[in-house]
């Protein structure tokens, strides 16, 4: 397996503190079956300015921590990029990396509040010539009032990616209801762990990888975790990648998210 989405580097942002929390990280991923990691620190002008110079730098350096140490792990260089103006000049002069150095970059939305002209900037990206790849919008706080926009991106040639955590249950209701949806619906195309730490947010994807199985089938469960983060990690042009099948919605998925909310709401103490 590929983990395409990972904070393993030590000091750069709010991923790894140090270098025995970075080794015990690619211990523990080695050992679910993971063979390649993505490193992929924020960069968010204003709190992590992070450059692509300097993450190379630091991908090299573990690398050789990890070879040192014997720990069969391939680190490649990336980041999680935040959505700022004219991101498309900064990823074509060099300053914001792609993900080994592909056609595919990963974009991390806010978290709390839905951008403006969120649609047409990541369709800008697509007519520049770049992938994007959409991070964790299970876990968004306004995926419930934009669903319909991620299943627009997915449709249009943007790529979706579900954390791991999420299909597990470790970030709640919420994200679990919405990561199903989206495998169910078939609009997600990678999974990846989002891990920052050893013990609250370790990189693990086999278990993810099962559930995800049981949902959509063996075969585009390992699309998820296998060939498409080869495939980017290979710079493979998307069309010529396993497409995801598109599928009807079993279930009415507005009156189940209301379900849940209610429910939610009333267990917290909070009126419907």
């Amino acid at each position: 397996m590929i983990d395409l989405h990972n904070h393993m580097l030590p000091g750069i942002d709010d991923g790894a503190i140090d270098l025995a929390a970075a080794l015990a990280m690619a211990r523990i991923a080695v050992a679910d079956g993971v063979h390649a990691v993505a490193c992929t620190p924020h960069i968010y002008p204003g709190l992590y300015e992070n450059t692509a110079r300097g993450i190379r730098a630091a991908v090299a350096s573990l690398q050789a921590e990890l070879d040192r140490s014997g720990i069969p792990l391939r680190l490649l260089t990336g980041a999680d990029v935040h959505l700022v103006p004219d991101l498309a000049t900064g990823i074509r002069t060099g300053r914001v990396p792609t993900v080994a150095g592909s056609r595919y970059l990963l974009l991390e939305p806010p978290h709390h509040v839905a951008p403006p002209r969120f649609e047409q900037s990541v369709f800008d990206l697509l007519v520049a010539g770049y992938v994007p790849v959409i991070t964790h919008p299970e876990r968004l706080t306004w995926v419930r009032d934009h669903y319909a926009v991620f299943r627009r991106l997915a449709q249009g040639g943007a790529w979706i990616q579900l954390t791991a955590g999420s299909i597990e249950g470790q970030f709640g209701r919420e994200a679990k209801y919405w990561s199903e949806r989206m495998l169910d619906e078939g609009i997600v195309h990678i999974v990846a762990s989002d891990a920052h730490d050893p013990e609250r947010r370790p990189p693990r994807l086999a278990a993810a990888c099962a559930s995800a199985a049981r949902r959509i089938g063996d075969e585009a469960a390992q699309h998820l975790v296998v060939t498409r983060p080869q495939g980017i990690v290979d710079d493979v042009a998307p069309e010529r990648l396993p497409a995801i099948a598109e599928r009807s919605t079993l279930r009415e998925p507005a009156a189940l998210w209301r379900g849940l909310k209610t429910c939610h709401d009333f267990l917290i103490g909070r009126r419907p």
